[in-house]
């Protein structure tokens, strides 16, 4: 018998006893001081000990871009009201955000009344009945900050400004904005928009509902002749629309002339559905709950003549079809202007909600603390940790040069011509797809850097993870848009190619130069420099786009239709228009770095090249087709780490340039250890 293992043995027996007595004699009250209720730490705010190098009102102007002035007043009438649910968190702080915890009858209620408070305070005033640059970029930058408040209260105004009401701006005449457009922006008429269906989401061509003509009482007769041709997701359809624009396949004497829009009354003043219409509701999801999507079919439903949208191509009375636009093409493209509006918005809005997360995750990160590195120190801020800063800080430079994309996207949309609309088409639908991905991106990383407390619904991030969830497939599936614009920009290639024509428009100038040659082995100020940059990036869009316009014709010269052909090509085709895209924000950004001055200048410069490299870093094009060494990919890796330590001390004012009133972020952003005390948790 081993006697020094027993007797170790029976050491470690008497030593537990002693410490469970022990515990034992403190528990019963023994021995042992009373228990008091203290902190074991103290929330210290941020701006105690970060310093702010910049002018962070200059930086805000610059992202906003323009109507400053209106933004913060829409912020304050939100702010004010009841109506948008003010709570009080963490001592005085007082929080604005929709009541998720409300059924979806509730929260549609709460949206209408909503847009009946914004309504009486005169926000929509001249939205449908003023004209104008100035008042449209007005327009769009109250709508901006609306949404920052609920997705469902935008997704709501969206659908009736935007969608309803564009379609009858810029498809309807004269008889039709007299008769619609004031009462619509009275909100007397509630209008909805009714082209998606069951079958034919993003393929609008392929709709079902088939719209006739009967001379005799001069009225189209519309119907669903299958259930695939039911209108589905129509928000507003299932409890509020009076009205609705119902997109149909016109037949005129038996021949089909495509998708023509009409307009429709779908409720009667008291509110009941009209004759020959059944509506469903889509039910609950997982957002938007606020905003009543419903399903209609149409069983023989009739609509004046007069109510065709007619500035495309109109039935005269006999039932003759005329159009000033003879090709089919050209005239169904012209039926889709009214979704470029949404497409603005929804990439615009995605951007602001990634500030708002990151502005919540920075702050929450710059006053959280974990660990210590070792045991006579503090524990270490999470934002301290060079980790940390990797996965928030480039997000802060995305959302900053999305920002100022975004800003020149409304530009072109509010000076919109017909010659301007190809352009538009393929900015918009470029940077919808890449800024709604980039928000789930941000809003993922965000939620996972405030750990459990990114969780709570009422810190905001998480649950808007389901609310702009949608934005990746709604007004155009990003997939499909970025496969567009591949095809607009391979179009373009074919026409230089067959004309001996230099290139011209959409930032394409570059492949009339010589090739970039990027040096083998890159230097830290070589990464950082504008031109490798802009090298690189136009280095790869153009070797991209030769080869998707060479794997098409190789497979034309198999037999294959050019339709067939970009299909079987759709690697490329995504690759090219992410190339595409992040050059051309990346341009926009190094436009605005040069007109900067002073200290924002240096921070802006931090942010130009952050945004270029972790594009670099986060592409793999880049290696696959040989755009960059082995070597030179890595060098890139360390320079954002660098950059990661350079944007550190400017995280703070970089969020707070973003112009996010407090009240819109969420607890976590300020003093989360009181608003998680019993106190404060015992007066919600």
């Amino acid at each position: 018998m081993d006697l020094s293992a027993s007797s170790s043995a029976s050491e470690r027996v008497s030593r537990r006893a002693a410490i469970i007595s022990r515990h034992l004699g403190e528990a019963s009250g023994f021995g042992s001081p009373s228990l008091v209720l203290t902190p074991c730490i103290s929330f210290l705010p941020p701006e105690s000990s970060e310093k702010v190098s910049f002018d962070t009102r200059e930086l805000r102007l610059l992202l906003d871009g323009h109507d400053v002035e209106a933004r913060d007043w829409v912020f304050r009438l939100m702010e004010e009201c009841s109506l948008f649910c003010p709570r009080r968190r963490g001592g005085n702080r007082v929080f604005v955000a929709p009541d998720y915890n409300q059924s979806m009858e509730q929260q549609r209620e709460m949206t209408i009344r909503r847009i009946q408070f914004l309504l009486e305070r005169g926000v929509f005033d001249g939205w449908l009945t003023g004209s104008g640059v100035d008042l449209e970029m007005r327009k769009l930058a109250m709508y901006e900050c609306i949404g920052l408040y609920d997705h469902s209260l935008i997704v709501k105004l969206g659908v009736h400004f935007f969608l309803w009401g564009a379609a009858i701006q810029f498809f309807g005449t004269k008889r039709h904005h007299d008769k619609f457009l004031r009462e619509s922006e009275n909100y007397l008429i509630k209008g909805c928009f009714a082209m998606t269906e069951l079958g034919h989401g993003s393929n609008v061509r392929g709709i079902e509902t088939i719209a006739t003509f009967d001379k005799n009482t001069q009225e189209f007769i519309i119907n669903s002749p299958c259930e695939s041709a039911q209108k589905y997701w129509i928000g507003g359809a299932a409890k509020h629309a009076t009205h609705t624009i119902i997109f149909s396949q016109l037949h005129i004497n038996g021949t089909s002339q495509g998708v023509h829009a009409f307009i429709g009354q779908i409720r009667d003043a008291n509110g009941n559905i009209m004759p020959n219409l059944r509506i469903a509701d889509c039910g609950h999801k997982i957002g938007l709950n606020g905003v009543d999507n419903g399903r209609i079919w149409f069983d023989n439903f009739r609509v004046p003549r007069e109510n065709l949208l007619n500035s495309v191509a109109d039935v005269l009375p006999d039932g003759q079809y005329v159009s000033a636009i003879k090709d089919p093409d050209q005239r169904f493209a012209a039926f889709l202007a009214p979704l470029t509006s949404g497409r603005v918005n929804i990439a615009v809005n995605a951007v602001y909600i990634s500030k708002m997360a990151l502005a919540i995750a920075v702050r929450y990160g710059l006053t959280r603390r974990a660990f210590s590195l070792s045991s006579n120190e503090p524990e270490v801020l999470l934002l301290d940790y060079p980790s940390h800063q990797r996965r928030l800080l480039p997000l802060i430079a995305k959302a900053c040069a999305m920002s100022i994309a975004a800003n020149n996207l409304k530009k072109i949309y509010v000076k919109r011509s017909p010659d301007t609309s190809k352009i538009l088409h393929i900015y918009s639908s470029a940077y919808k797809a890449t800024f709604t991905w980039q928000n789930m991106k941000t809003l993922q990383e965000c939620r996972e850097a405030c750990g459990g407390q990114g969780l709570k619904t009422e810190n905001r991030i998480g649950i808007l993870k389901g609310e702009f969830d949608v934005q990746s497939t709604f007004e155009g599936d990003n997939n499909v848009l970025m496969q567009q614009v591949s095809k607009a920009l391979l179009s373009e290639y074919i026409s230089a190619q067959k004309k001996n024509q230099p290139f011209k428009g959409l930032g394409l100038e570059h492949m009339n130069s010589p090739c970039p040659v990027i040096p083998a082995n890159l230097t830290s100020s070589a990464l950082r420099s504008i031109e490798f940059q802009n090298d690189v990036f136009c280095l790869r869009e153009r070797d991209l786009l030769i080869r998707y316009a060479s794997e098409v014709y190789q497979y034309q010269q198999q037999g294959k239709s050019r339709e067939t052909a970009v299909l079987l090509s759709y690697q490329l085709a995504e690759d090219l228009a992410r190339a595409f895209t992040e050059r051309t924000i990346l341009q926009l950004l190094v436009e605005k770095v040069k007109s900067a001055t002073g200290p924002l200048k240096d921070v802006l410069e931090l942010l130009r090249s952050m945004y270029a490299l972790i594009c670099i870093e986060e592409d793999a094009s880049f290696l696959r087709y040989g755009h960059l060494s082995l070597s030179n990919a890595a060098a890139v890796r360390k320079e954002v780490m660098k950059l990661c330590s350079n944007v550190r001390p400017h995280a703070l004012a970089l969020v707070n340039s973003f112009g996010i009133p407090d009240s819109f972020l969420s607890p976590i952003a300020f003093d989360w250890i009181e608003a998680n005390s019993w106190t404060s948790s015992n007066s919600l």
